[in-house]
């Protein structure tokens, strides 16, 4: 039993709860015939409704413990012994730990000791070096002395020079070194004495000089780097070593860069060359400087000149100058890695150097071409549309509000008005183009203008296009717009709301104009003084537009609501609202349902031209002046049943129609109307009780008052009972 306890107990997860539960189905002889998915509760009835026996449970628990108290002390022995055995084992591993470290120690010292005995002999090795060398260097000076005048013997003698070393030219490095030994020493000389000498020294040194960097230019067309490396260390020692130097860059820029465009081939030339010069020349940044120095004075120097040489063409010239220029600073930038920190801001130098003669004067040049850009932008334009522009009449508003004050006083029409076919001479594809013509002048500006004339230089630029664009554009437009803004209450014909698009386009170039300011402009000169000039401008600018548009929005809702107040009082029959008493069609007014049906494309003009507050605005503005005229209309009329009925009927019409506003304020204002009209139609025992309803309580009762005048009976009805608490 204890084996299989163990057997049990080892395995995982190991549960008490299911140890105990096998024990007890063992004991009952009942595990066969009880599913492993009920639990334990139901396993322990079904056992006992069969044959349970709690003895037999309670006498194989008792046993079970007593055996498991035995396991225990089992495994408590082994236990300790296995402990007593890793004790006795970790200190035999003490022991030999010890032992390695005192072999260790020893090693140790004895690599010191050897260690020791090495720098001992090291040091007689060079100090017995050092001995031989004073012994030898004595003797070779000798050596190479007598060597030196034996050939300076043949430059003090008459007649050509016949040594092998000078007329052999295999033997050219040897003569190299002869020779510039030989002018060294020639120097010191006398000259009353050895002129002539002297003069065949200097002529053998440059004749050999001159051979060498022939050898040079010759190994440098094959590449041969071990032998370029080495006529270049002989000629650092003569005077014409820079000649070397000069012969290599001349001939590595000899080929063309990259075709037609000298930028392609620059970097990976200079990145090739880099390479060599590193391995050829002992002072590899200072050749390599040059080398980009020859680069930027010679040859993108001529390169610029010649590409910028025809101004003719402004347009072609600013466009070649911006992509010179930028591509230029790239080049520096990319070949910076090849420069000494000594020549940091060299290349950039360079780049104004070559660039100073166009860049002093670039500004002027921009200016003129946006300028004249813009302006033959809109003379197309203008010319497109068969439009002559016209000079701002200086008392256009005094002109219109006399024609006003004369209609209204003699009845008399004298406003002609040109409307231009519903032309709003405002493009949208024109502001864009004005737009992009500008963003391109600005993009020049910001690479072409040194830091300190940048904000005056942008500021500038956008004069020109808020000129052309804000100001003769948008704003001659927006005075033709005024213009044919027919005069309220002109007519029974539906006015021409042209001033809707007007509005919309003039909406689109604003946008269209403040981002670009805002990527384009802004930037340059949000931390400069010039900053407040440009927000001044832009403020007096948005401030006249502002202007306009709100002037030239309230006169067409004048037109509209003009034109409301016109129709109905003409063409709106006393008889609609005081019909017979025979007659009781409950059916709208044909004068209301014209002017629904002109006020609905009025609103969709509205919600499809403004947006966002502005729409909210105009909407709610016109819904109030429509009640007003609507409600004073209504007030010139006089209601029997039948009529009130009739207007009841248009009042719903028109709430209907002012639903399309979606202002609560006129919602509201026409729920009230439409109380009112209930007043001319209710019994007048009722009178009182509708006066005090919800709708109606809070207004004033002057106004309660003059609506109950409006019926028809209120001369029967005033001296009744029913008015009292109203018309007191």
């Amino acid at each position: 039993m204890l084996s299989q306890y163990m057997e049990e107990f080892e395995q995982e997860p190991f549960e008490v709860s299911g140890f105990i539960e096998r024990l007890t189905w063992r004991t009952n002889n009942e595990c066969d015939n009880i599913s492993g998915k009920q639990s334990r509760l139901e396993g322990i009835i079904g056992a006992g409704i069969k044959d349970f026996n709690p003895t037999a449970l309670h006498d194989t628990f008792i046993q079970t413990i007593k055996d498991l108290k035995v396991l225990q002390e089992r495994q408590q022995a082994k236990c300790e012994r296995l402990e007593e055995a890793l004790k006795q084992e970790q200190e035999a591993h003490a022991k030999n730990i010890v032992k390695l470290q005192e072999r260790h120690q020893l090693a140790s010292d004895v690599f010191w000791q050897l260690d020791e005995k090495i720098n001992s002999v090291a040091g007689k090795i060079i100090h017995l070096g050092e001995q031989l060398e004073n012994v030898n260097t004595p003797r070779s000076r000798t050596v190479e002395a007598q060597t030196l005048l034996n050939y300076m013997s043949e430059f003090l003698i008459s007649g050509p020079i016949v040594n092998d070393i000078f007329t052999d030219p295999t033997r050219l490095y040897e003569a190299a070194d002869v020779i510039q030994k030989l002018y060294a020493i020639s120097q010191d000389l006398p000259p009353e004495k050895f002129v002539d000498s002297k003069r065949k020294i200097e002529k053998k040194y440059d004749e050999v000089e001159r051979r060498l960097i022939e050898e040079f230019a010759t190994a440098q067309k094959s590449e041969d780097i071990e032998k370029m490396k080495k006529l270049a260390q002989i000629l650092s020692q003569f005077k014409g070593y820079a000649q070397c130097i000069d012969a290599y860059i001349e001939q590595s820029q000899m080929t063309p860069y990259g075709g037609k465009d000298i930028f392609i081939g620059i970097v990976p030339m200079c990145k090739h060359h880099y390479e060599i010069i590193k391995k050829v020349f002992s002072n590899p940044q200072q050749v390599m400087s040059k080398f980009i120095l020859n680069i930027y004075q010679l040859k993108l120097h001529q390169y610029a000149m010649t590409k910028l040489d025809d101004k003719r063409d402004e347009e072609k010239y600013l466009k070649t100058l911006y992509e010179l220029y930028s591509r230029t600073l790239k080049l520096s930038t990319e070949l910076q890695h090849y420069m000494s920190a000594m020549d940091d801001d060299l290349l950039n130098k360079l780049t104004q150097q070559i660039f100073q003669k166009h860049l002093a004067n670039y500004v002027e040049i921009e200016s003129q071409f946006l300028t004249r850009k813009c302006a033959n932008e809109l003379e197309k334009f203008y010319a497109s549309k068969n439009h002559q522009k016209k000079p701002a009449e200086r008392f256009q508003e005094l002109k219109r509000d006399m024609q006003e004050l004369i209609r209204t006083k003699a009845n008399i029409n004298i406003a002609q008005v040109e409307d231009y076919g519903g032309e709003t001479f405002l493009s949208e594809e024109l502001a864009i183009k004005m737009l992009q013509d500008a963003n391109a002048s600005l993009k020049r500006c910001r690479a072409l203008s040194n830091e300190s004339e940048l904000p005056s230089n942008i500021i500038k630029l956008n004069d020109i296009l808020l000129k052309y664009l804000m100001h003769e554009h948008a704003t001659y437009a927006l005075g033709l717009g005024l213009n044919i803004i027919p005069i309220s209450e002109s007519g029974r014909q539906f006015p021409q709301l042209y001033f809707f698009d007007v509005v919309q386009k003039t909406n689109i170039i604003v946008h269209l104009l403040e981002d670009q300011c805002n990527t384009s402009v802004v930037p340059c000169v949000i931390n400069t003084p010039k900053y407040s000039e440009y927000i001044f401008k832009k403020r007096m600018m948005m401030e006249q537009i502002e202007a306009k548009l709100d002037q030239g929005l309230d006169r067409t809702l004048n037109a509209v609501i003009g034109w409301v107040k016109f129709y109905l009082t003409n063409e709106q029959k006393k008889t609609d609202y005081n019909k017979p008493d025979f007659e009781f069609d409950t059916i709208t007014s044909a004068a209301c349902l014209h002017v629904v049906q002109n006020i609905h494309p009025v609103i969709k003009q509205i919600k499809k031209c403004l947006d966002g507050e502005n729409q909210k605005q105009i909407l709610n503005e016109f819904g109030v002046r429509l009640h007003r005229v609507i409600y004073d209309h209504l007030q010139t009329m006089q209601f029997n049943t039948a009529g009130a009925m009739c207007a009841i009927c248009d009042i719903n019409e028109y709430r209907k129609c002012i639903r399309e506003l979606e202002s609560p304020l006129v919602t509201q204002l026409f729920d009230i109307l439409h109380a009112l009209c209930n007043l001319l139609l209710v019994k007048p025992e009722n009178l009182l009780e509708v006066c005090t309803g919800e709708t109606l309580n809070y207004l004033d009762k002057s106004v309660v008052r003059q609506f109950i005048q409006l019926r028809a009976d209120f001369r029967d009805i005033k001296n009744t009972n029913n008015l009292r608490g109203i018309i007191e």
